[in-house]
């Protein structure tokens, strides 16, 4: 029989956020490592603040913030705020109680420049790495190198001469028109106003030009997972900069493989991998000049093996735009976008450390 619709709330409620959150929800995989990476870096928490003062909102809770908006696709902090406010899946995360209000917006802004003076995105980044080299899920042999344009928080008619002080105004209002038609713009000529570090590029030939940073992965091919992200401005050779830097990071330890699409088939990027004892096995480049790869690299069954793994670097880049809302940057400048990379992809091998585990065998 059809039930009654009853109006009236119950006053007193006995229950906690962790009742009412599914036993099989994949977030309970997740906090588990999540709490124990942030018990790693309570001496470095201790330190960012004064031991005097009024408490403030403590570094855990923005942390794991920062993971929920990249889990769940949250385009802002005040939209993540928002639903805090409201979702007990957020609070039960963040260890809130039903009745414990959520924080303010502003609270992000004014503890992010603590957060980039002690590195914390960097460190949660690595100890969660280190989460997964102690179970067994990382290749120390064997890499992949991919870069991909991000879209900066800029709009492209703030890309003005360098030196002009005051632009010209067309019209009434906040966004005025701009007539570029005519003009050529070049990075080395023009600046944006509103984040003088990006840069005009474009994906490809015909493609449209835009404000934009560009992001760089070294990813492991055994699982798949990130293990070293770098943000910078967008030119022609960044790419390749950025990929000797990451892979000097991981020092000289014993040799390893590095593969990569044709983009990195140069030889200052070959010889600078020899001298990091990292053999590259890279997609030829033979349109317009000959490569730098020849048959004593391509002959070997290893490099078959790496073209195959290497288009999974995508999958991490696909990831970022779609699920981490990263097909447009939401901060100003280098180091801000560079802290959200870094948490990001924290969050992809949080999941993936996750699924990981699910699967493997008891």
């Amino acid at each position: 029989m059809r039930g009654d619709q009853s109006n009236q709330g119950e006053i007193m409620l006995a229950l906690t956020p962790d009742q009412l959150v599914p036993a099989d929800h994949p977030l309970r995989r997740v906090k588990p490592i999540v709490e124990r990476v942030l018990g790693q870096l309570s001496p470095t928490f201790n330190r960012m603040y004064a031991r005097i003062g009024r408490p403030s909102i403590p570094p855990e809770h923005l942390l794991k913030a920062s993971l929920l908006s990249a889990l769940y696709s949250t385009r802002s902090e005040r939209q993540f705020c928002a639903r805090l406010q409201t979702d007990l899946l957020f609070k039960w995360f963040l260890d809130l109680n039903v009745s414990q209000p959520g924080f303010d917006p502003s609270t992000f802004s004014k503890n992010r420049q603590r957060l980039l003076s002690h590195d914390v995105a960097g460190e949660f980044f690595r100890a969660v790495l280190a989460e997964a080299g102690a179970q067994k899920l990382l290749s120390d042999e064997c890499f992949t190198v991919d870069g991909t344009l991000l879209e900066a928080w800029a709009s492209i008619k703030s890309f003005r001469p360098r030196g002009e002080d005051d632009p010209p105004r067309n019209g009434w209002g906040r966004n005025q028109g701009v007539d570029f038609r005519g003009q050529r713009r070049r990075n080395d000529t023009h600046v944006s106003l509103t984040d003088p570090e990006a840069r005009l590029a474009r994906k490809g030939p015909g493609k449209e030009a835009k404000l934009s940073y560009a992001g760089h992965v070294l990813m492991e091919n055994r699982n798949g997972l990130a293990v070293d992200v770098l943000l910078t401005e967008a030119d022609g050779y960044a790419e390749r900069r950025a990929a000797l830097e990451m892979l000097g990071r991981r020092g000289r330890r014993s040799r390893a493989t590095v593969g990569a699409d044709k983009g990195y088939d140069s030889r200052e990027f070959v010889a600078g991998c020899r001298q990091l004892r990292v053999t590259p096995h890279l997609a030829r480049n033979t349109n317009k000049r000959r490569s730098a790869i020849d048959g004593r690299t391509t002959r070997h069954p290893g490099y078959q093996q790496s073209q195959r793994k290497r288009k999974r670097v995508e999958e991490i880049f696909g990831w970022v735009k779609t699920v981490g809302c990263g097909r447009k940057l939401r901060y100003i400048g280098v180091a801000r976008n560079q802290l959200w990379i870094e948490l990001t992809l924290a969050a992809y091998n949080l999941i993936r450390i996750a699924k990981l585990q699910a699967v493997a065998p008891a």
